[in-house]
């Protein structure tokens, strides 16, 4: 039997209506059960350290427990794709990071675009690096490394938590700006690149403020230089990059995404929790702490440094020819 136009209309607006409200009443009612964030990095990285920070947040707030699942290899590609594929429902949610943004140029085929079908929810946080050497390195200052690595080329290993990292970047950035040659040395993640740093089988390391301000303070590390433009809250005698190189710049910051196709509603209200952590006192306080400063914003305003860092780190990539291994 064929409906006519009118009563088909009808119907279509009646279910669209329904439909609306159906997501409005899902976005009340959301989360009913465990919610996963899925960290596409090693345990014991600096992801790790704020995301729980994060996760218990959100439990608090929305009555249900927020679990960290660590999904790492592919240099994130792997536990991102995980999220890509999950059901839109709100119920797995990504750990994003540098790397998303870098991995879209770096890798030649990927079995997503990161910008697609990635949600944005909410930003959390930029995190300087701390430009790193075991204490047993003669360099006490950025320009006495410098001169150390031209003297030396070749013999300085540089650790990073994997090609394409934003760690890994940072090294980057630094020999093309002076020249140096130094000896890239890519582990699974930023954890077992701390061991080897610490243990001297490798001499510099960018790292997370966020990750190694312990062993800075317990004297396990000696920091030559912050990678940001001013000088990190936690280390203000430790001179930036910039003031030996002007120009220089790179920085890590994280956030929440969700697959593409979840409820704006369900978004909407993840992003307005994200936003009620970063403004409160002792969050705020805790991500000074580990050297952070807090990205608050809506969606939007999350997608826009991801457009942002994926055009400015693929010109990086592209300009040095990086391939991922």
């Amino acid at each position: 039997m064929k409906l006519p136009r009118r009563n088909f209309l009808h119907l279509a607006a009646s279910v669209t209506a329904l439909s609306a409200v159906s997501r409005i009443a899902l976005a009340e009612t959301y989360p009913t059960r465990l919610v996963r964030i899925i960290v596409p990095t090693a345990t014991g990285s600096t992801a790790d350290i704020l995301v729980r920070l994060i996760g218990q947040w959100l439990s608090e707030r929305l009555g249900q427990p927020f679990v960290v699942e660590n999904r790492p290899g592919g240099g994130t590609n792997i536990g991102t794709e995980a999220v890509v594929r999950a059901s839109a429902d709100g119920y797995t949610l990504l750990w994003a990071a540098s790397p998303n943004a870098s991995n879209a140029t770096l890798y030649d085929k990927l079995n997503f675009n990161f910008i697609r079908d990635i949600a944005p929810v909410a930003g959390i946080t930029r995190v300087p690096f701390v430009m790193l050497v075991n204490p047993s390195f003669s360099a006490k200052t950025v320009p006495e490394f410098i001169a150390h690595a031209k003297a030396n080329p070749g013999m300085i290993n540089f650790a990073s938590g994997g090609t394409g990292f934003a760690s890994h970047l940072a090294g980057e950035l630094l020999k093309v700006m002076t020249g140096v040659k130094m000896v890239h040395v890519p582990y699974r993640g930023q954890a077992p690149a701390m061991t080897d740093l610490l243990g001297g089988q490798v001499q510099v390391m960018f790292d997370p403020v966020v990750s190694s301000i312990g062993y800075i303070r317990a004297g396990k590390l000696r920091p030559l230089a912050v990678t940001t433009s001013m000088c990190s809250d936690v280390l203000p005698d430790v001179p930036t990059v910039a003031d030996f190189l002007p120009g220089y710049e790179s920085s890590v910051w994280f956030g929440v995404g969700a697959p593409r196709a979840t409820p704006v509603e369900i978004v909407d209200k993840l992003s307005k929790e994200i936003n009620a952590a970063l403004a409160d006192p002792n969050m705020k306080e805790r991500l000074v702490d580990l050297g952070g400063v807090a990205l608050p914003g809506t969606p939007a305003d999350f997608a826009r440094l991801i457009a942002d860092e994926t055009e400015k780190w693929g010109n990086v990539i592209r300009a040095l020819n990086i391939k991922a291994e």
